[in-house]
């Protein structure tokens, strides 16, 4: 099969589960493009970018300009370079009395250019997050793209952006899309709630190489220090702020402790700020980003995982964390909390434990419940790892989507776009920032 990847952003170092999909479907023998808004993470590269040369298989749209005139100036310069090389794409991708917004803001035109001269026919256009769904949707009316239109949904793109946007959004994409990809169960009810029509909706779990992570027993010694660490982007939705808060309340009356917060992000300032103000800059350290091999080795040195993830306040909340898969593969004993998705990979007391979110005190007690019963950390962790090698088993998990695939092809022809403008939606930072649903 020929398969298109749409993205935002590639190579991105937090999102290994797009990179183990892409990396899967090589290894089965498979074609895959990505197309990408823009270039990301190019400081700290997942070593698979580099083996399976895949910046190689990636184009990217020209930098659209935030200054409205500086995107019209170069925008004017970009449809003369290319009104002559595919005239008809570029008047579709302009076409504002059809396309409305979208169109007048250039996000369509600026999205097309790397299929300007050069059509694409692909068998699957899988589409990461529901605005990227959008996207492909736009670029395969416009004739940019061709092939079964395939959107995942993971998490902001289904709770956030719905309160950024209204839950119309996503109107078109439901009805025209040829299947939905929610990665957990949570997400297919509210799939189903917006009006998504059950039949095209598929619950496909992101998943990790369970080859690469060695399971080892992780009950202390006697008199050991406990390592305690979390792998996660610096945002509210992470709820790292309410894990620093439950190590300070454990290490009252658990001293020999010691807490190694691996990521980075906006709110890296106020929780270390957070930090001094509880004494226990000694205890807690935020090590900002590492690289894959680095994770693995700082897990390796570790003896529990915090995950205590949150809804934030503007609504944004987790899928299922690749985080709590990996500590688990490896056996870890993991404490997160009761949010999205995560009761589907983390059963409470069985694979591993729960908390209601924004719950310090619960997040502690429960963390000094597992320091106290080490002994039976074996039964735990040996369910995690069964919990992800039978369910969240890339290898198992890409040969289901490829499956997947196939039966979509086999389904009949692609659903036209409806006739109503799919230019509605503003911005969500502002119009004049960045773009949106081209560009989310």
């Amino acid at each position: 099969m020929k398969i298109a990847f749409v993205v935002e952003a590639f190579p991105v170092v937090s999102q290994t589960f797009v990179l183990n999909q892409i990396t899967g479907l090589i290894n089965l023998g498979h074609e895959v493009d990505i197309y990408a808004e823009f270039l990301g993470d190019t400081q700290k590269v997942h070593p698979d970018v580099v083996a399976y040369q895949l910046l190689e298989r990636t184009y990217y749209q020209p930098k659209v300009p935030v200054n409205k005139l500086k995107r019209v100036i170069q925008a004017l310069y970009l449809v003369m370079l290319y009104l002559f090389r595919d005239p008809i794409l570029v008047l579709r991708s302009i076409n504002i009395f059809k396309y409305g917004k979208q169109a007048a803001s250039l996000r369509i035109f600026y999205s097309a250019i790397p299929f300007m001269g050069s059509r694409r026919a692909y068998d699957i256009i899988q589409c990461h997050f529901g605005l990227l769904g959008i996207k492909g949707m736009l670029l395969r009316d416009i004739g940019a793209i061709s092939g079964k239109l395939i959107t995942a949904f993971h998490g902001v793109d289904i709770s956030q952006n719905l309160r950024l946007f209204g839950e119309n959004i996503y109107d078109d994409l439901l009805q025209t899309g040829d299947h939905f990809l929610p990665i957990s169960h949570h997400w297919q009810k509210r799939l189903i709630e917006l009006g998504c029509d059950p039949a095209k909706i598929t619950v496909h779990h992101m998943g990790i190489d369970c080859q690469r992570f060695t399971f080892l027993p992780r009950s202390p010694a006697l008199g050991e220090t406990v390592r305690l660490i979390s792998v996660a982007r610096l945002t509210e939705k992470k709820g790292i702020e309410f894990g620093i808060r439950a190590v300070a309340i454990a290490l009252q009356s658990h001293p020999n402790l010691e807490y190694t917060i691996v990521g980075d992000g906006e709110l890296r300032t106020e929780l270390t700020q957070l930090i001094d103000w509880l004494g226990i800059a000694d205890q807690v350290k935020l090590l900002g980003w590492r690289n894959q091999t680095e994770v693995v080795d700082l897990l390796n040195q570790s003896h529990i995982l915090l995950a205590p993830s949150v809804t934030a306040t503007d609504g944004n909340q987790e899928g299922i964390p690749v985080a709590l898969m990996e500590a688990m593969a490896m056996g870890l004993p993991v404490i997160t909390t009761y949010h999205s998705g995560i009761p589907e990979l983390v059963e409470d007391g069985v694979s591993g434990f729960l908390v209601p979110e924004r719950d310090a005190e619960a997040l502690a007690k429960k963390l000094i419940f597992v320091l106290q019963q080490s002994d039976c950390w074996a039964v735990i962790e040996q369910a995690g790892r069964l919990k992800v090698e039978q369910e969240f088993a890339i290898n198992l998990l890409n040969e289901h989507l490829v499956q997947l695939y196939q039966s979509f092809i086999s389904s009949g022809q692609e659903h036209p776009l409806p006739e109503k403008s799919c230019g509605k939606v503003r911005d969500r930072r502002s119009s004049d920032t960045h773009p949106t649903l081209i560009n989310s």
